[in-house]
């Protein structure tokens, strides 16, 4: 066996295998082996099936009973059912695809399952649990588990693993978590044909002294203690050293890039603490102290020979927009260095027309009082301020004309989309690049925006989504951080409330009252459509489509008492509508033709629309803290005061004790926290969302980790800034930093 060669060389696999595997990425041996358990099984895991809560993972043991196979109502998908019963109760068991299952187990036959505890229409069943036969069950005692020692002996023989414990690997339609315990065995013990075992091939790419100093085995231990570990120790240990690894290698690739991006040249922007002053004082609202703070940090940046890279954190309505603006103005009312006319560019680009087209009406509102040209490009078309017909506003310009002025450098500002960052967009003296929640944009992008003479524009990311500092400090590793934590004066806290299911009626009368002040409300949903009923997996959750419908009902229906005969007018916004739709939809909810707006979390990033004062949340233990906190920020937007309802049908504790964080937080960044130590790092869609592993987001959480992997990083680079001493650890790091999402 090699670790080059394909799964379909080594192993016996059917179609349904074969396509999971593809799923799933692994292709090779070595694929395999660095597929690392999501957790292990212990027996002190196991639950009483009266305790069983449902969306939690439990190894229950009892005696199985009423076994059968048949194909489900409606998709004739093949399922095997069953049930299992302990002292405390029982619970129903189904093997969607799999009903061969219940032909392997014989019926009293004494079982510990593991699975996902899940609710359907008649309560509540194990999905697709893992069995092993068991020689001895639990008995329902206080003080014990088992009825005698010698059961501990027995289960220890157990085929998975050793010890108490095997590994749950993450599983998709078509393969099994024993399969890949199996398959990774087999691995494990294989030799190489050289009467060596194939493992003793894998060469360590992590420095030894590093490994040394932070106490970490090599790689070849750690993937025999991941895979099989002996003890709780050992698994902890081979986790540990793979998380660091992670961290370690997009820290080495961040400030690689870092590094190269400075060697470049930039334009120095120098302005005095007075015009800064003076810009600020026309603003309809105070800075607060860390826009200030933010401010006095970019502008020093600026005025530095190298390129700045700074990303600027805040919370949606903290004011990164008047910070951009202020930094814009410093620099467009300079020259270029030795010329005593013309003047430096900037670039401000967002990630949708309709935020591209608020921030150019924001920045007329803030340079009006100006001689400054601001243009405006997007796939749709291209808009100059001020125009000759209206000076106080804008008109639209052919895309060839705009293109023209801002070559010759007679258009200072040009915001729009990703447009303005083509081939066919050419600045005569681009000097500032301020990208709008586009904060993974990668270092090749930047790039293609160096002159040929190597200078290089500065680089101002702003992001509203709440980070962890350490999620921040390692995807973000090139970029110097600056956070606004503070909101402007004579905004209302939004008044958060957790709705359970009995108080619903309640809750839409309040909203029936803000609805007749002439305000407008939110209905976030976690689904577009409804879902299958012949998928028994399906997930339950509210639909955008079908939760209008209800809407309009709801409140068209005493619409003649308590309206006067009003009717409200409810738009619905989601993913799969085209551009122009969404846009359409947008555009009558900023008018005020559309009352309410029920949508999916797509109007999570930059819809700004100061009259909607309300939002309501469906399925809230569906989303993230730090999600759910940006989704209240579209009503944080005027002086008024705002509400969010957030409605839930929690389960657990931890659930609940995880939305009521969400009420108590300050902002978004002690939530981005908390949702990391509550949640746990395979909750937090890590490799999803950044394109880091759920073992990588454990690191994550460990903000001495990082830091040391931070430290091992710069100071390898210091000494061999191409890695050519470390070649293995060059591609490793290479290869790590390909599956990230830049975009």
């Amino acid at each position: 066996m090699q670790l080059s060669e394909r799964l379909e060389i080594i192993f016996r696999l059917d179609e349904k295998q074969k396509k999971a595997l593809r799923k799933l990425g692994l292709f090779s041996v070595a694929d395999l082996l660095f597929y690392f358990p999501a957790r292990y099984s212990d027996i002190s895991e196991v639950r009483q099936i009266k305790e069983l809560v449902p969306g939690e993972t439990a190894t229950v043991y009892g005696k199985v009973s009423k076994l059968k196979t048949k194909k489900s109502f409606r998709s004739k998908i093949p399922m095997g059912e069953a049930e299992i019963s302990d002292l405390s109760g029982k619970i129903k068991i189904t093997w969607f695809h799999q009903a061969y299952l219940a032909k392997m187990i014989h019926e009293g036959e004494n079982v510990r399952l593991t699975g996902k505890v899940t609710e359907g229409k008649n309560g509540i069943y194990l999905a697709n649990p893992e069995f092993e036969r068991t020689p001895a069950l639990p008995i329902d005692s206080h003080d014990t588990l088992f009825s005698q020692r010698a059961s501990l002996t027995n289960l220890s023989k157990m085929p998975f693993g050793s010890g108490l414990s095997f590994p749950i690997y993450p599983e998709t339609r078509g393969i099994t978590s024993k399969w890949f315990y199996h398959a990774i065995e087999k691995i494990l013990s294989a030799s190489s044909g050289k009467e060596t075992r194939l493992l003793d091939e894998l060469e360590d790419y992590i420095p030894a002294d590093i490994l040394k100093k932070y106490n970490l085995p090599t790689l070849r231990t750690a993937l025999v203690w991941i895979h099989k570990p002996k003890r709780e120790r050992d698994a902890e240990a081979a986790r540990k050293r793979f998380a660091f690894e992670e961290v370690f290698c997009i820290q080495l690739v961040r400030q690689h890039d870092k590094i190269e991006y400075r060697k470049n040249k930039s334009f120095r922007v120098n302005i005095s603490e007075k015009e800064t002053a003076e810009f600020l004082r026309r603003f309809p609202f105070t800075p607060t102290n860390s826009q200030k703070e933010s401010i006095k940090t970019i502008l020093s940046d600026l005025e530095k020979t190298f390129p700045m890279s700074r990303l600027l954190e805040g919370d949606v309505g903290s004011g990164k927009t008047a910070v951009a603006a202020t930094v814009a103005y410093a620099t467009v009312t300079r020259r270029p260095e030795g010329q005593n006319f013309g003047n430096l560019q900037v670039a401000y680009m967002a990630p949708t027309e309709i935020l591209a087209a608020q921030h150019f009406e924001s920045f007329i509102k803030y340079f009006q009082h100006l001689p400054i040209n601001i243009g405006f490009i997007t796939g749709s078309g291209c808009r100059k301020f001020p125009s000759k017909v209206n000076p106080s506003g804008w008109t639209d310009i052919s895309r060839t004309q705009l293109l023209r002025w801002v070559a010759d450098g007679t258009m200072p500002i040009l915001i729009g989309t990703h447009a303005l960052i083509q081939k066919t967009v050419k600045f005569k003296n681009l000097a500032l690049v301020v990208i709008d929640e586009q904060h993974r944009f990668g270092t090749a992008q930047r790039m293609k925006l160096v002159r040929k003479d190597r200078i290089a524009p500065h680089l101002l990311s702003m992001t509203a989504t709440p980070i962890p500092r350490t999620l921040a400090l390692t995807i973000y590793g090139d970029l110097d951080l600056s956070l606004l934590s503070e909101m402007p004066a004579g905004r209302k806290q939004v008044i958060t409330e957790i709705i359970p299911p009995d108080k619903r009626e309640e809750t839409y009368e309040k909203v029936r009252a803000e609805l007749r002040a002439g305000r407008q409300m939110y209905v976030i949903c976690p689904r577009i459509d409804e879902p299958d009923p012949a998928k028994e997996m399906a997930v339950q959750a509210k639909s955008v489509i079908a939760e209008a419908k209800r809407l309009k009902e709801i409140f068209s229906a005493k619409g003649g008492s308590a309206f006067g005969g009003q009717e409200y007018e409810i738009g619905v916004l989601h993913s799969k509508m085209s551009k122009e739709k969404k846009e359409q939809v947008m555009d009558d909810f900023t008018d005020g033709k559309i009352n309410i707006l029920c949508a999916t979390s797509v109007v999570e990033v930059g819809v700004n629309v100061p009259n909607a004062t309300v939002i309501i949340i469906e399925g809230a233990e569906r989303f993230g803290l730090a999600q759910l906190h940006q989704l209240r920020g579209r009503v944080i937007r005027s002086t008024h005061q705002a509400y969010c309802y957030v409605f839930a049908e929690a389960k657990t504790d931890k659930t609940m004790q995880r939305l009521k964080a969400i009420k108590t937080a300050k902002n978004g960044f002690e939530l981005a926290e908390l949702d990391l130590s509550l949640r746990g790092a395979g909750g937090l869609s890590g490799a999803k969302q950044w394109g880091i592993s759920d073992i990588g987001m454990e690191a994550i959480k460990n903000l001495k980790m990082v830091e040391a992997a931070r430290a091992e990083a710069l100071r390898i680079l210091a000494e061999d800034p191409e890695l050519g001493k470390y070649p293995l650890l060059k591609d490793k790091a290479k290869q790590k930093t390909s599956e990230f999402h830049f975009e």
